[in-house]
């Protein structure tokens, strides 16, 4: 009997001890994790107090920015701190959904024109912002698409497999004082037998109000293979003036934006392709392009067309070199005071137009070179015009379904060769204010004709007949303020002035647009 108390007293000795060890261990634990606790609880809260710090820096930054660089800069550096502590994403406020994105500009300005004729509800520039040969009244309004071109459209760009995509563009241009789709042909049918003093604005135009009218294709797309699109595109030599034009293909402030027939390889119609397929590739710091334009039926007015370009990069340089070769291209003028049309005209579509046609072949040389703030242009386009292989007849339908009413295939006995030449600058005074100024000029040669048809027997260096030789000079200013993501407003003025035979016909020899306007894009 005493022996079995004593061994229960030493069993419960021994239950004390193993669970006042427990006891201890848990104490210590619960210890360790209100320290952890603590610690957790100060970290928050002083990232909580950088948060409230940094928010009412960032807050101030514009003023401080204004009276001293070092506040933005500690801004900055504390700004991506933040960021790294957080890793919150940054916002996105593009209109893309699933690869599908919507995007567009709307460009409006005011102007005053020396010599001008009334604003157009149909014409994609409105007013001729260069000398013209309707140009003689003054004019001082609303204007618009001064800086570019006023658009909406609708891209994609969506994985199909890995390393292979599918793209779309759906695009089209309007008019922002009418909202109309842009129509140059639309403009010009509008002054059929109008003499020249009571024209209003018009212009040869590839938009002629189709439902897109600047863009409709679709392809695939590799990061090593390239691109490949078929549809309603952008002509190589355009993109070639978008990317080289020190005044960004502006319809205001640049000749070869305005006037469209440089990007057009000769005419403006061609600036952009149906039915084309276009290739571009790039293999390290060269790239390479090529673009054709099927003609639309046999005998169709949409003539065939070829162009290829190789160009690259070293170092801040950039050249090109593009080779087109276009068939049936139409410059398009309205009906001359008096026309009588064919007794079996009767289907007129959209309107009649006045239409010169002829097989052009042109080679563009382009440059532009980057210092520092500073980005240096020069470019040159020799186009040949020549009779066409396959002359057009009256009745033709062409671009957005008008009608030639009358046709001419025999403008150019003699080959016509216009020269066209630019160069100017661009500087980045800071990063929401740039100011160009470019120098335009273009060199016809006398086409008078003669026999054979490659002697020019004229040789007339006057303003007696368009077929002398003439010349064209502009020079612009331009200064572009991004006070805003999405808001830029700009101020410019171009003068420019035509000679003998680029002359001929004109009311009057020269015109300066000195035009401010705001542009929003999304």
């Amino acid at each position: 009997m005493k022996t079995t108390f004593i061994s229960a007293a030493l069993v419960c000795a021994f239950g004390t001890v193993s669970h006042a060890d427990e006891v201890s261990d848990i104490q210590a634990q619960a210890k360790q994790l209100r320290e952890q606790n603590q610690a957790l609880t100060k970290r928050l809260s002083d990232l909580e107090k950088r948060q409230h710090k940094l928010e009412a820096r960032t807050a101030a930054q514009p003023v401080a920015a204004a009276r001293s660089a070092n506040p933005v800069i500690s801004a900055a550096a504390e700004s991506a701190n933040y960021k790294a502590d957080y890793k919150k994403p940054p916002l996105d406020d593009s209109l893309t959904w699933h690869g599908i994105t919507l995007y567009g500009a709307v460009d409006l300005s005011l102007s005053y024109l020396n010599h001008a004729q009334p604003l157009s509800a149909s014409y994609g520039a409105g007013v001729n912002y260069l000398i013209s040969r309707n140009s003689n009244g003054q004019y001082f309004g609303v204007t618009g698409n001064a800086l570019s071109s006023s658009f909406i459209g609708l891209k994609g760009d969506v994985e199909l497999t890995e390393g292979l995509s599918g793209v779309f563009n759906l695009q089209t241009g309007f008019n922002p004082w009418s909202g109309k789709l842009s129509d140059g042909l639309g403009s010009i049918s509008q002054n059929n037998g109008l003499p020249l003093s009571t024209q209003t604005s018009f212009g040869d135009s590839a938009k002629d109000g189709q439902p897109f009218n600047i863009a409709a294709y679709a392809g695939l797309k590799s990061p090593t293979y390239g691109i490949l699109t078929y549809g309603r595109q952008s002509s190589l030599t355009s993109d070639g003036v978008a990317n080289y034009d020190p005044m960004g293909n502006s319809g205001a402030f640049s000749v070869i934006g305005f006037q469209g027939a440089t990007g057009g390889a000769g005419d403006t119609e061609d600036r952009i392709y149906d039915n084309s397929f276009k290739y571009l590739v790039n293999v390290g710091p060269f790239r390479a392009a090529v673009e054709t334009q099927v003609r639309a039926g046999f005998g169709g007015a949409t003539g065939n067309a070829v162009q290829g370009q190789i160009g690259g990069d070293y170092a801040g340089l950039s050249l090109d070199a593009i080779f087109s070769h276009v068939e049936d291209a139409i410059s398009s003028a309205p009906l001359p005071v008096g026309t009588i049309l064919p007794s079996n005209l009767t289907n007129q579509g959209n309107g009649f137009v006045a239409g010169t046609v002829s097989d052009n072949t042109s080679v563009m040389l382009l440059a532009k070179y980057s210092i520092g703030p500073v980005k240096l242009y020069g470019g040159y386009e020799h186009i040949q015009f020549a009779n066409p292989n396959n002359p057009l007849a009256v009745g033709q339908s062409i671009l957005g379904g008008y009608t030639l009413g009358s046709v001419n295939n025999t403008a150019f006995g003699t080959d016509r060769i216009l020269q066209v030449f630019w160069t100017g600058a661009r500087y980045t005074v800071r990063p929401d204010l740039d100011l160009s100024i470019a120098y335009y000029h273009e060199e016809q040669n006398s086409y008078q004709g003669g026999t054979p048809a490659t002697l020019n027997a004229g040789h007339c260096t006057n303003a007696s007949l368009s077929q002398c030789s003439g010349q064209l000079d502009a020079v612009s200013f331009l200064a572009d303020y991004k006070f805003a993501k999405r808001f830029d407003a700009y101020a410019g003025i171009m003068w420019g002035q035509v000679s003998n035979g680029l002359a001929s016909g004109f009311l009057q020899r020269s015109a300066i647009d000195p035009t401010v306007g705001l542009r929003f894009q999304f």
